[in-house]
């Protein structure tokens, strides 16, 4: 039988090792390649995450997946394999982190992706019952975007996109919300995100006469279809998605991309915001801190995602100590729950109300149509 006093040193032991224990975060961004200037400012955002949480110290690994699916891929298992994380973040864009979700649900690590489409986490089945998200999805921007073409009277849409996960989600929520709208589609084209020129594509889209045109796509190459739109002649309303709400599109577009309409996150107009606007107080925060560090005019919505990671982060790790020490399955499965069960977590880009059945948790209240006019972003109200 151990003897009290051997129990007692036991017992400290075993309570310091658990407070000394690290809880190891894995996070794959696309800092290079076509997507950069959406994965630089996720980056960037991981150094103002916190080091420590309900007692822990929290260790980051970031990985480049150079914005390639197959990296992307080869990151995850070297996080989980080798660095043996607790949770993954990541990552940039659709198609890698749809390429993820089968890694981590295998490994059964929990993710937080930070891309859009609405596919990572629907349906909620054995694989997505691991993955999470914080970006509005395309769905939810895609009926912010449809519902503004028909308060303005636009009837017919052309449409160019991504030929790859991320330009097809699109496609699908525009055709999804067309009908319901009094709209029609009557013009699809594809191109690459590496491509140098789409006229062909845009010669057919103007030939369908729409009378506005969506692009589906990302970050800097986004420009291109506008850019050649523009050079055409095209004089009607050209909408883009969220996932060009950085300072790099308006850098490199210039006056090209003058007059875009699109959707964003309430972050990217914080201070144009109402004060009665819930996320104002916390993406001014946001910004604040991000514009300290990296520069004025320097903050995005894709930094911003990642701060939002970082805040459920900080609502769930503490439940999930509560049963298991980092480092384990048991804490995994755990943090997994917690995520899951997480409410009324204010963002940056909105309010989070996370459910078995919903693994983003946004609402109407995270997105606000913005326009851009003379190089700045600028809120319609």
């Amino acid at each position: 039988m151990m003897r009290p006093a051997r129990l007692f040193v036991t017992a400290l032991l075993a309570l310091s090792s658990l407070a000394l224990a690290d809880v190891r975060v894995g996070v794959v961004v696309s800092s290079t390649g076509p997507a950069a200037s959406l994965g630089i400012p996720e980056k960037n955002t991981v150094a103002l995450l916190p080091q420590t949480i309900g007692g822990q110290r929290i260790v980051y690994t970031v990985l480049d997946d150079a914005s390639d699916t197959t990296a992307a891929v080869t990151a995850t298992r070297k996080l989980i394999q080798d660095n043996r994380v607790d949770l993954i973040i990541g990552t940039t864009t659709t198609p890698a982190s749809l390429a993820m979700i089968d890694v981590a649900a295998e490994a059964k690590v929990p993710m937080i992706s930070l891309a859009a489409s609405e596919a990572i986490i629907k349906p909620v089945d054995a694989r997505r019952g691991w993955v999470f998200k914080t970006p509005q999805t395309d769905a939810l921007m895609a009926a912010a975007i449809t519902g503004h073409m028909q308060q303005n009277g636009v009837k017919t849409v052309g449409y160019i996109g991504f030929n790859d996960a991320y330009g097809e989600g699109w496609l699908t929520e525009l055709q999804r919300n067309a009908a319901s709208r009094g709209l029609r589609v009557v013009a699809v084209e594809r191109y690459g995100r590496s491509d140098t020129s789409v006229t062909g594509q845009i010669l057919k889209v103007l030939a369908s006469r729409p009378d506005a045109v969506l692009i589906g796509a990302s970050g800097v190459p986004a420009v291109l279809p506008q850019k050649t739109l523009k050079d055409r002649g095209y004089a009607g309303k050209i909408y883009q998605t969220h996932g060009v709400a950085n300072a790099d599109f308006l850098r490199v577009g210039g006056r090209d991309v003058e007059g875009a309409i699109l959707p964003a996150g309430p972050v990217l107009v914080a201070s144009q915001l109402p004060d009665t606007n819930p996320t104002k107080k916390v993406g001014l925060a946001y910004t604040a801190l991000y514009e300290n560090r990296y520069g004025q005019g320097s903050v995005s919505t894709f930094g911003a995602h990642m701060w939002d990671a970082g805040l459920l982060m900080q609502k769930a790790i503490p439940v999930a100590l509560k049963r298991a020490r980092p480092g384990t399955a048991e804490f995994r499965a755990a943090l997994r729950d917690a995520l899951e069960g997480t409410r009324n977590v204010i963002g940056a880009h909105g309010i989070f109300n996370l459910s078995a059945q919903d693994h983003l948790g946004l609402d109407a209240r995270s997105r606000v149509m913005v326009q851009i006019v003379d190089g700045n972003w600028k809120l319609i109200r």
